[in-house]
This record gives C-alpha cells, structure tokens and sequence, in this order.
C-alpha cells in the first residue's frame, strides 16, 4: 500500500508544471516582499468590503467569523495565521474523535493532512473553501511580514515530523503556491516537501507570476482546499 501512495504522489510531482531553475537574488531579496506589500495596498479598498461582508454573513450563525492558528513560518519561527472561519465551533477537537470512529477518513488524513469530505465544515465554509475565499485574511500576514502571496502552503506545528523538505523553511509560506496550483487535492502530504524544494530553488518573478496565473484558474475552477 506504501509502495501504491508512493508512486500516485510521484505520478503527480512528474505532470506538475515546470518552474524556472533559476534563483535571482534581486527578486528574492528586494524585491518580493516590497512587491508583496504594495499588491495587498492596493487591492485593499477591495477586499476589506468583502472580508467584511462575508465575516458578517458567517456571523450569522453567531460564531466568531476569524478562525486563527499557529503555523510554521521562515525559519521554523511559529505565528498565527487567520481565515474566515469555515468549520463549526470546536472543530480541532471534534477531529481526534470523528477520525478514531471512521478508519479510511484517518487514512486520508495520515496520507494528505485533509479531508476531502470533512463534516466539520459549515454549508456557507464549503462555498468559502471552494472560492478560496476563506483565505482572504491572510493578507493581514503578508503585511505584518509572516507571509507572502506566492510560496510554500504554511504547515502547523505537529505536521513537522511528517515534513522532510528544506526549502520551506528559508521562505515565508504563501496564501498560494506552485503546491497549491500543481498538485493541490491530488498528492499526499510528504509529496508537498518536493513541491516547495522545487518552488524555493526556481524562485524568480517570473515563477511567481506564473503561480498567481494559474491560481486564478484554481479559483475559478472551485478547487480550492
């Protein structure tokens, strides 16, 4: 059974689009996180209206609309990442439990650290997760300099010991990535190491620029995770 996961994930990593081998320090070290900064300004008189409109549509159900949590960012510092939340009250508790009592869903969460059929998320948090709209409040982390919008998905803590890539952790983790638009919902979690080695190594404008292109193809495609 190893040996199956192993060759779907390489399956995978082998029809993931290609990325610029090259690493011009330039950008990676001047350029991408001004560049960052300068993107979210501008697109704010936009997207603070709909983070507000839909924080008060998630509110209706009288919960908290912001979910946060603590994620691993550039080099291994911990911070806290937020979302519109998506999920029911409790919902990391009410995982251990729902896995324990249904075997293949604690295989899929061993294999890919998601769900793709996860109780926990509300009818309104399937739209958000599917639009990717959840994700919106990161962008308050791109400005306060734990992320950026291009690079490797952010890990939690306890995910570590399943992660074996280096490249993650000289990098701040990105609202998407080459992960995210090449093999999101398709490989397991330990593929991911792969995906943001190869991601950290090309990093140039122009790789960046190509992953935001086929994000918006992601978006609109609804598979958002």
């Amino acid at each position: 059974m190893q040996v199956k996961t192993q060759s779907v994930a390489l399956a995978h990593v082998a029809a993931a689009p290609s990325i610029e081998n090259s690493r011009p320090w330039l950008y990676r070290s001047l350029v991408k996180r001004p560049l960052d900064v300068i993107v979210v300004l501008l697109s704010s008189p936009v997207v603070l209206p709909l983070v507000l409109l839909l924080a008060l549509i998630v509110m209706m159900d009288g919960k908290n609309p912001f979910y946060s949590q603590q994620r691993i960012g550039r080099n291994g510092r911990v911070f806290r990442m937020w979302k519109l939340r998506s999920m029911v009250q409790g919902a990391d508790q009410r995982l251990e439990a729902y896995l324990s009592e249904n075997p293949q869903a604690r295989k899929e969460w061993d294999e890919t650290q998601k769900l793709r059929d996860d109780p926990r998320v509300t009818a309104f948090g399937k739209m958000l997760r599917a639009s990717s709209l959840d994700e919106l409040p990161q962008l308050w982390n791109v400005v306060s300099g734990d992320m950026s919008l291009v690079g490797p998905r952010p890990m939690m803590p306890d995910q570590e010991v399943l992660y074996s890539g280096e490249g993650y952790y000289r990098l701040r983790p990105g609202i998407t990535g080459f992960w995210q638009t090449a093999g999101r919902n398709k490989t397991t979690f330990a593929a991911r190491a792969w995906y943001d080695d190869r991601y950290e190594r090309g990093l140039s404008f122009a790789s960046d620029l190509s992953i935001l292109v086929r994000t918006v193809s992601v978006v609109l495609g609804r598979t958002g995770c």
